[in-house]
């Protein structure tokens, strides 16, 4: 019988960067190949990752693994938004996983969602590469996203609360790679400038460094209780 150890890592609220309290826990499940739950300040998300394995036939690729997510939203059944917001998770999973080592079979994440307070987007993607790492999947690269909003005044409010998201004027998440430190995806709403744009931009982009230090430290905690 396989016992995984609950792993609980931290990183504190970060003055210079304004990003709320982060947490993550390995190991609350025991079935899937991987899981994680990650905190953001109260915005909290488990996600778990089954895979590689064997895929239905109607949803055999024959040069590479079926991404599949599955989103659950804390109450009731999956809507439209919920079904969009799925297929926004796998087009961003499915830029980083290396599928193509993994022919004919798949790749399931599932993303549960336990408390939306802001940046859910972004929790949930941290989430999943998070998860994807406990499972050992191989990826080209880490990814890290990072939620910023623009208040009517004009202000970047980074990792805003679901208060702050929706008191401005445009909320945009970027997700970025850590091997030339580069932008994978934008997801964006609202209306704002071009130089608000690069602003936000750069802004997140030292932010992230942030979260793939969590990552790193998350790991080798992980590694080092294993042990």
């Amino acid at each position: 019988m396989c016992i995984k150890a609950v792993i609980i890592m931290e990183i504190p609220r970060s003055s210079g960067f304004q990003l709320r309290h982060m947490m993550c826990e390995f190991g609350q499940l025991s079935r899937p190949d991987g899981d994680v739950t990650v905190f953001q300040g109260d915005t909290s998300v488990t996600t778990a990752v089954y895979g590689p394995g064997e895929v239905r036939m109607n949803k055999e690729i024959l040069n590479k693994a079926t991404v599949e997510t599955v989103f659950k939203p804390k109450s009731g059944l999956p809507g439209c938004a919920e079904k969009m917001f799925e297929r926004t998770l796998r087009n961003t999973c499915e830029t980083f996983l290396l599928a193509a080592l993994h022919p004919r079979s798949s790749i399931s994440i599932i993303v549960q969602e336990i408390q939306d307070s802001g940046s859910f987007l972004s929790c949930c993607v941290n989430s999943c590469c998070l998860a994807l790492l406990d499972a050992s999947v191989a990826m080209k690269f880490l990814v890290a996203a990072v939620t910023c909003a623009i208040d009517s005044e004009e202000c970047i409010i980074l990792d805003p609360t679901v208060k702050q998201e929706k008191d401005s004027c445009a909320v945009l998440t970027f997700v970025f790679e850590n091997k030339d430190d580069s932008i994978l995806a934008v997801y964006t709403t609202g209306s704002y400038t071009v130089q608000q744009f690069q602003q936000c931009s750069q802004t997140c982009g030292e932010a992230s460094k942030a979260v793939f230090d969590f990552y790193r430290t998350s790991i080798e905690k992980k590694l080092s209780k294993a042990t």
